[in-house]
């Protein structure tokens, strides 16, 4: 959430800011709202200040009539009170409504664009494979080695239903392994594991909600199931103040994963590119509030997860996301894409993206300077490894002749194996 003295100052920033991110929001009804708002608590305060006046006159009084005189007075200044602090809670909650629904400036550096088809490619890595007979698809290669059954997947759980088996389930855990380890040997990342039913309040304060309340679970209880282990750990340190010699925190975060994927029926229905359920490693940063940390660690964190790609030798693309295909409280986003041979053409395996005080001010998230000032901290989020996800492209990229599906040299001291599968 912005700062509505900010909104005030920067009005025509935010308006273009909106713009470049095809959000729709109105700025000059928000700031009329805040005018009425801000006229309502002044004359709140001056009653009130009002009533300390007459309950000490009411005290002090010499005699029957005049104290009689100031009750009636102060019935009648309570009444008014009344009526001003039932029209405030009205204005609060369209105030509040609107303020959530401003989106995030973005930074210079994102381009203009009506969809993702306009990001803007700034780095490739690796040699895309050339295979000298006609290579299949993940969902036939995972099928036809016995690591995969979407059939009774989605006989147990229905759309997107999938199960894992064999060399399939044993990849997963070998990637569990191989990210973790990479992860756990760094001292500057604390190792966290993160509710996946969490309370609204953390998706308000990370911006999920209310905007994309479609593509959550819900349970009957009204709590939601996270799509990104970034709630949850967003939400470790709400409503509390750090201190400056603590920042950065950094965690390495683990969470079983659910998203509907609203909106995307059509859409990589088949395989396990988009599903329902799965399971992902999150990198999540809380620093100093300036822009050049945040910057820093934006391009560290990308950094860290095209180094396991490079590790998997997984041709790869990095893109700035272009404004329309940024979230509501995203400064800029980058996203890491990996060659699909089936589809030829890169496909998203990894995001990146800084946010400045946006979710921290809406989490209550702070710090104190070694002056006593108190400041909102900055929070920055990327994926590490998202699974069963990534089985795509190395299924895809490793299949040989033979039909069977190579293990990436990273993974073979997991596996076991430097081959899955059965010959066709």
């Amino acid at each position: 959430m912005l700062d509505i003295k900010f909104i005030r100052e920067n009005k025509d920033i935010v308006i273009a800011g909106a713009k470049k991110k095809h959000i729709a929001v109105d700025i000059d009804a928000l700031l009329a709202l805040d005018d009425k708002r801000r006229a309502l608590q002044a004359s709140i305060d001056e009653k009130r200040a009002e009533q300390n006046v007459a309950s000490k006159a009411i005290a002090s009084a010499s005699n029957e009539e005049e104290r009689q005189s100031v009750i009636s007075k102060m019935q009648t200044l309570k009444e008014l009170l009344r009526k001003e602090e039932e029209s405030l809670q009205e204005v609060m909650k369209e105030w509040r409504a609107l303020m959530v629904s401003v989106p995030n400036v973005p930074d210079m550096s994102v381009p203009d664009g009506e969809s993702e088809k306009d990001n803007k490619e700034v780095k490739q890595w690796g040699e895309i494979p050339e295979f000298n007979f006609e290579p299949k698809d993940h969902v036939a290669l995972l099928l036809a080695n016995g690591m995969a059954d979407y059939e009774r997947g989605s006989k147990v759980a229905g759309f997107r239903g999938y199960f894992l088996k064999n060399d399939g389930a044993r990849l997963v855990w070998a990637l569990e392994r191989f990210v973790e380890e990479r992860f756990m040997n760094r001292s500057d990342f604390t190792p966290l594991i993160v509710p996946s039913m969490v309370r609204r309040e953390p998706f308000m304060g990370t911006g999920y909600l209310p905007q994309s309340e479609e593509d959550l679970y819900k349970t009957q209880d009204g709590d939601y199931l996270a799509g990104t282990a970034e709630v949850g750990a967003m939400g470790y340190y709400m409503d509390e103040i750090l201190e400056k010699k603590d920042l950065p925190i950094k965690f390495f975060a683990f969470s079983p994963c659910y998203r509907r994927e609203a909106g995307s029926y059509g859409k990589d229905t088949k395989g396990i590119f988009r599903i329902h359920e799965f399971v992902k490693y999150e990198q999540v940063v809380l620093c100093e509030a300036s822009h050049e940390e945040s910057v820093k660690h934006h391009e560290e964190l990308t950094l860290n997860s095209e180094k396991l790609l490079q590790e998997l030798k997984l041709p790869y693309r990095v893109v700035i996301n272009c404004g329309a295909d940024l979230g509501l409280g995203q400064v800029k986003k980058y996203d890491i894409e990996a060659w699909l041979p089936s589809e030829k053409q890169y496909r998203e395996t990894h995001s990146s993206s800084y946010f400045h005080d946006f979710q921290t001010r809406r989490l209550n998230i702070r710090y104190r300077e070694g002056n006593g000032v108190v400041r909102y901290v900055h929070s920055l989020n990327n994926t590490a490894l998202a699974m069963p996800r990534i089985l795509t492209q190395i299924a895809e990229n490793y299949q040989r002749a033979d039909g069977r599906i190579g293990v990436p040299g990273a993974l073979q001291g997991y596996m076991g194996k430097d081959v899955m599968g059965r010959v066709q």
